[in-house]
Order: C-alpha cells, then sequence, then structure tokens
C-alpha cells in the first residue's frame, strides 16, 4: 500500500498525460495479479480520483454597458451538493482589490438581491436608476464549505467567483413634445417630436416605434425626429419611443405617450348555451392607459357587480382584453344582461351582452313537436273515417 501511494505521488509531480499512463499501467498490471472478484475491494479505484469542486457555476454574470437612469440584472446559478450559498460583492472602478458585500436594499433601496435555493442556487442582483458611480466590478460568490464564514479562512479558497464589469455612461439629453390625450371631438393631425440636444458618443441612425415595435418607414440619420398622426383615434394611443443608435455605446430613447379614452370594438352581443354548459364572454379594446376592467349583470334593469358566491364565475383581465367565463350554467341564475366596463384615467366605456340558458330538453323540442304533429294529424284521420257516409249499399238491402 505504501508503494501505490508513492506511486501515485509521484504520478502528481509529472505532467497529466504521464499521469494518467502512469495510473492507468499499474491498474492493468494490478488486474493481471488480483482476481476480477476481488479487484474492487483490494483497491478503491477512488484512490485514483482526483477531488472534484463541491460547488461549480451553471451561469455567471456578463458584463454590460449602461446608461444613468437606466437599470441591469446579474444573474448567477451554481450548483453543488450541499447547495451553495450565494453572495453578491461590489469593487469600485480601478479599486479590484476592495470588495465591499451588497446586501438587498442597499444604495437607497436601488438594490434588489432575490435568491432561491433548491438542487442549485439561484440568485438576480438588480440594480435600478442607475448613476456614474455604479460602475464598477461585481462579483458573485458561492460556497458550500462548511467554513466559508470563518473569518481565519482564506476566502479565495472556500469562495469560487465569478466576475462582471459594468459600464455606465451619461445618458445623452433628449428633448420631447408633451404628451397627447385624444378627445371625442374631431382631432386635429398630432405631430410627435424629439431633439437630440448632446452626446458624447456618434450617432449611427434613429426610428420611432409604438409599444415597442418599430414604426415602419421612420428609420434615418438624424437627432431631430418628428413623427405625424394625420387622423389620431383611439387606436393610434400608446407609447412612442424615439430611439437613437450610437457607435460603441448603449442605445438611448425617450418616451411620449399618447393618451385616449377606451372604445370597446369587440365583444359578444348574445351568448345561447344549455343548462349545464359553460359560457363565455369577453370584451377588447383599443385605448391607452390600459384599462381597468369591471364585469357587471343588470338585476331589475340596473348593472350590479358580479358576486363570486358560487365560485362559478371567472374573470381574466389582460391589458386590453378580459374574459368572463361561467361553469354549470344554472337556468334559473345565470340568464341575463352582462356588462363589461372598461375605465382608465381619460374615460370609460361597456357594452352589454345576453346570455340566454336553454333547459335540458331543449333538444328535445323539434323531436316533440314532430311526434305532435303525427299524433294529430292521425287522430284527424280517424275521426274522419268514423264520421263520413258509406258510399255503398249491402246487396242484401237492396233485394228487399
Amino acid at each position: 500500500m505504501l508503494f501505490t501511494v508513492s506511486l501515485y505521488l509521484y504520478s502528481l509531480k509529472m505532467n497529466p498525460f504521464c499521469s494518467l499512463q502512469l495510473i492507468c499501467f499499474f491498474l492493468f498490471f494490478k488486474l493481471l495479479l488480483t482476481p476480477v472478484d476481488s479487484f474492487f475491494s483490494a483497491w478503491p479505484v477512488t484512490a485514483f480520483l482526483l477531488p472534484l469542486p463541491l460547488a461549480g457555476f451553471v451561469k455567471s454574470p456578463m458584463s454590460e454597458t449602461k446608461l444613468t437612469g437606466d437599470a441591469f440584472e446579474l444573474y448567477c446559478d451554481v450548483v453543488g451538493s450541499p447547495t451553495p450559498e450565494i453572495q453578491w460583492w461590489y469593487a469600485e472602478v480601478n479599486r479590484a482589490e476592495s470588495f465591499r458585500q451588497l446586501w438587498d436594499g442597499a444604495r437607497k433601496r436601488r438594490v434588489t438581491v432575490n435568491t432561491a435555493y433548491g438542487s442549485n442556487g439561484v440568485s438576480v442582483l438588480r440594480i435600478t436608476r442607475l448613476t456614474l458611480e455604479d460602475s464598477g466590478t461585481y462579483e458573485c460568490r458561492a460556497s458550500n464549505d462548511p467554513k466559508r464564514n470563518d473569518l481565519r479562512q482564506n476566502p479565495s479558497i472556500t469562495w469560487i467567483r465569478a466576475q462582471a464589469t459594468i459600464s455606465v455612461l451619461q445618458k445623452p439629453r433628449i428633448v420631447t413634445s408633451e404628451e397627447v390625450i385624444l378627445r371625442d371631438s374631431p382631432v386635429l393631425p398630432v405631430t410627435l417630436q424629439c431633439n437630440l440636444t448632446s452626446s458624447s458618443h456618434t450617432l449611427t441612425y434613429s426610428y420611432w416605434t409604438k409599444n415597442g415595435v418599430e414604426l415602419t418607414a421612420t428609420r434615418k440619420n438624424a437627432s431631430n425626429m418628428e413623427y405625424r398622426i394625420n387622423k389620431p383615434r383611439a387606436e393610434d394611443s400608446g407609447e412612442y419611443h424615439c430611439v437613437y443608435h450610437f457607435v460603441s455605446a448603449p442605445k438611448a430613447n425617450a418616451t411620449i405617450e399618447v393618451k385616449a379614452a377606451p372604445d370597446i370594438t369587440g365583444h359578444k352581443r348574445s351568448e345561447n348555451k344549455n343548462e349545464g354548459q359553460d359560457a363565455m364572454m369577453y370584451c377588447k379594446s383599443v385605448g391607452y392607459p390600459h384599462p381597468e376592467w369591471i364585469w357587471r349583470k343588470k338585476e331589475n334593469g340596473m348593472p350590479m357587480d358580479i358576486v363570486n358566491t358560487s365560485g362559478r364565475f371567472f374573470i381574466i383581465n389582460k391589458e386590453n382584453y378580459t374574459e368572463l367565463n361561467i361553469v354549470n350554467l344554472q337556468i334559473t341564475e345565470d340568464p341575463g344582461e352582462y356588462e363589461c366596463n372598461a375605465t382608465n384615467s381619460i374615460g370609460s366605456a361597456s357594452v352589454v351582452t345576453i346570455l340566454r340558458v336553454r333547459s335540458h330538453l331543449a333538444p328535445l323540442w323539434p323531436f316533440l313537436g314532430i311526434l305532435a304533429e303525427i299524433i294529430i294529424l292521425v287522430v284527424i284521420i280517424v275521426v274522419y273515417e268514423k264520421r263520413k257516409r258509406p258510399d255503398e249499399v249491402p246487396d242484401d238491402h237492396q233485394a228487399d
């Protein structure tokens, strides 16, 4: 055994290839001299395996360049057994050795740290409202060493690290026109304007977007931008951005809001279902800001908020869309007029859907009607046959 350990230690001093050759040769030699059934018990194979790291990165943070006022997120995903602890550290520019730990709520609550532990550890560092002082090196540290928090231990040994460099640049100054509110009365054409007044980087091109989607035929190389809406309507409302792209710098943008009251453009006028089935009614609208949706049912002509005491009503709201689902329809409770109402800071709109609920016997009515007609027809024929006068007199009566 002493010979084995000495041989193994000697092999570690050699290059990895030679070490592997030596270990494989010795294993082969040992196999020849040892019965197969006693080989692994005589010499555990794990004696030749190098120790594996107790923790490792699945996903490490990536370096980014941001503008003042923006936000960034860094992700860190580690594995190990047991699950490693994750910490975030920060060092200022040109002070890479002076790391300080980051905590949730630091920097006037601009720092958010969300960490979850399961089969692996996942942590997200987010910093909002960036300033120039936020530039620096951000480090994700992970360790499952029992002595990782012992101040007498060297952190470089007990913790593994992954770094990302965040560079924060001064945001260019963009002057925009004021927000626009579209009213019901005839609206004149609207012109949105942006002017890039200062930037330390070379402009490559600029364009307009609406709700995050680039508008066609707006891309050009200009610091002074205009977008004209000739016949503005509710569907033209939304968030408009003028976007500027630079050489070797992040893009910059400014926002102009075009607001309008909701206009419901789609809904079901009526819904016909059988008792026990499910009903679905919906409404969709245009307008900005996105509305708050409310469903009501008319009781004695007055709209009343739906109270889900039976647990059969389900409402789904998604920005400019809402949906009301009613399961297991009851013929005595559910028929009636249902109103969906959309309201935002500019105005409101509402429409009505009529829900009709038929009885379980509804599919039988056509058959019963046909059957009734047949019965009536048979009765008429029988009565007619009994009452009609005989056409011929029997022969014996003629002889008399």
